[in-house]
């Protein structure tokens, strides 16, 4: 009787797809968000856009709070960076768009050590704590910086041209976000096969004996800082061009609190649970809207409500998962595919 796939060597243990079903699952993937643009409308277009975009920012907040157990505040700032790096080095500096956004999130990593060096003498609230003056001190340099950043009033930013192709429009900018979202997940995934990602959890789980057994916390917590701080600032280069436009506002502190939800709301400590708290946070809005659509006919105010009820609904969420599923979606995920995985001997 068939009861699991088992691994039985290292070569199994190191293994990308443990099965022959996830790469062939991977392949139709692949060909299914390929044919996405040609069906979807420009509307759902912006919303899997978005949901790309925070896919690429849980994944790098969940590496460092979720695996490596180091409690940020700040993300919001490390995507600033990022979208403000992005778009200062294309329209002021003229650099093209496929530099820019390495460039751009290399500033952003450095900036994550920066402010990551507190945490080789903090953690918990504490940590938490500095993590948030990191938001406030790149706030006000934003906002002050006029002379590089143009103050509260922000600037646009031209599209992005790939070998003199223009992305300049939901459908082709999906095909750059999209590609980009599946190399940072792959490798992501693959991270915590090696060395890093276990020293990662290592540290999460128990750092004074980690540092006993010879791991380096001043390394390793460094190292997440810089690797969480690349893919923000990657999502804050993404940000950019895809509103076309950066602004002081759309990086307040509410903004760090959605991504930390993503990840509680998902699953801390899993890839599948960034992506999954991603899109949730990014489609209940959007449902709330469709919701409040169908009952103006009831009730005319209906879309006045949809901030109040989008907050009520977020909050009960994270009490809900944090109470009775702390693992998140991913965990419920799990649990569904093991059972239709072995049914009809599931036990």
């Amino acid at each position: 009787m068939r009861c699991g796939d088992f691994r039985v060597s290292y070569a199994s243990d190191e293994r990308i797809f443990e099965t022959r079903l996830p790469p062939v699952a991977l392949a139709a993937l692949l060909a299914l968000l390929a044919l996405v643009p040609l069906v979807a409308g420009t509307y759902w277009l912006d919303v899997l856009n978005r949901i790309g975009i925070a896919i690429i920012g849980a994944i790098g907040l969940n590496i460092l709070v979720g695996f490596t157990g180091q409690i940020s505040i700040g993300h919001a700032a490390f995507l600033s960076v990022g979208a403000y790096s992005t778009a200062i080095l294309e329209v002021k500096a003229g650099v093209p768009f496929w530099l820019a956004i390495p460039l751009a999130a290399g500033l952003t990593s450095g900036f994550g050590l920066l402010f990551g060096v507190p945490s080789l003498r903090l953690k918990g609230l504490y940590l938490a704590i500095a993590t948030l003056a990191a938001h406030f001190i790149t706030a006000y340099v934003i906002i002050h910086w006029e002379r590089m950043t143009n103050g509260v009033l922000g600037f646009n930013v031209p599209p992005a041209t790939v070998f003199g192709f223009p992305l300049d429009s939901d459908a082709r900018i999906f095909y750059l976000i999209f590609a980009l979202v599946v190399p940072a997940v792959f490798f992501a995934k693959n991270l915590f096969r090696t060395k890093v990602g276990r020293a990662f959890i290592a540290v999460r789980d128990r750092d004074v004996a980690a540092a006993v057994i010879g791991v380096s916390l001043y390394r390793y917590k460094l190292l997440a800082f810089v690797i969480s701080s690349f893919y923000a600032g990657v999502a804050g280069g993404l940000m950019a061009h895809h509103s076309r436009i950066v602004f002081p506002d759309a990086f307040s502190l509410l903004v760090a609190i959605d991504y930390l939800a993503m990840i509680i709301i998902g699953g801390m400590g899993s890839i599948l649970g960034s992506i999954y708290g991603a899109a949730f946070m990014t489609l209940l809005p959007e449902v709330l809207k469709l919701g409040a659509t169908s009952l103006t006919g009831v009730y005319p105010n209906a879309f006045g409500l949809i901030a109040s009820a989008r907050d009520i609904v977020f909050g009960l969420a994270i009490i809900f998962f944090l109470m009775y599923e702390p693992q998140g979606l991913a965990r419920i995920w799990m649990r569904f595919r093991s059972f239709w995985k072995l049914w009809p001997y599931a036990y």
